[in-house]
């Protein structure tokens, strides 16, 4: 997910959690229009370097696993937030258990929690031209770009780039370890890398690799099918791609389908 607004560098956040912060949300002074000149899509990346390439042709540790929620016979909810060529995955605040509740903890009254996969690279360019485009085609490392919400996330991002998707408690510790694992830690410990691009956001360094082909989306989609939704990843780039079928699942769901929106295989135990 490219950051297209320039960043001064920022010293790494002390550990110690700060003595008072703002109030989260998008109530906030600029939240809209920051977020979306900070986040217009990851995949915008890879249209961009490719669109470059035929131009120029043409001219010549071992990861943990998240403690289960004490409701485990209850269900929970997934959020898919579109931003134009990007998609974040949400949840609530309170179903992410240790090891993951030290994400939350970096925000005072958070309720919802999206991450978004997105590259490490463009991040840390001062020039986003066509070089640097053209780097991100190939693997690099990843950052995990979280939000805090303190309104509902379709306050946060616009009900119409919002879908709701209920888990049952097996999904959402599938969906739990996956952003676990998502993130880099050392011996078990999550520390921030940097201050995000807007407020309420925080970056993570991640342990997947970035690529044309391993895109925020890809990423997105693979979170789904961690958490036992049926969601096909191979080939997924473009937000569009896993857009369409997350409304596939939210229509099934909505016509009492459940059976068609969860895989019809068990998940694995943890």
């Amino acid at each position: 997910m490219p950051i297209t607004m320039p960043l001064k560098r920022i010293p790494k956040p002390p550990r110690s959690r700060p003595s008072s912060r703002q109030a989260i949300g998008p109530g906030t002074a600029n939240f809209e229009s920051e977020r979306e000149a900070a986040v217009r899509g990851c995949s915008y990346i890879w249209a961009s370097a490719v669109a470059l390439l035929w131009a120029s042709a043409a001219c010549a540790g071992q990861p943990a696993t998240p403690s289960p929620v004490a409701n485990a016979a209850g269900s929970s909810i997934v959020y898919i937030a579109r931003r134009s060529w990007h998609i974040d995955i949400g949840v609530a605040a309170g179903d992410l258990t240790p090891p993951l509740d030290a994400v939350p903890a970096n925000f005072d009254g958070a309720r919802y929690i999206f991450f978004g996969f997105g590259d490490k690279h463009y991040l840390s360019a001062k020039n986003h031209n066509a070089p640097t485009l053209l780097a991100a085609l190939w693997p690099g490392r990843a950052v995990i770009l979280v939000t805090a919400l303190t309104g509902s996330p379709d306050e946060g991002f616009g009900a119409s780039h919002v879908i709701h998707l209920a888990l049952r408690a097996d999904q959402m510790l599938a969906l739990r370890t996956f952003l676990w694992n998502s993130l880099l830690t050392s011996d078990q410990t999550l520390s921030v890398y940097k201050e995000g691009p807007y407020e309420h956001s925080l970056y993570y360094l991640g342990r997947a690799k970035y690529s044309a082909f391993h895109t925020c989306n890809t990423w997105a989609a693979q979170a789904l099918r961690a958490a036992g939704l049926r969601v096909r990843t191979s080939g997924v780039i473009f937000a569009g791609q896993l857009w369409s079928q997350a409304r596939r699942l939210e229509r099934d769901e909505e016509a009492g389908e459940s059976s068609r929106a969860s895989l019809l295989v068990s998940l694995p135990s943890h």
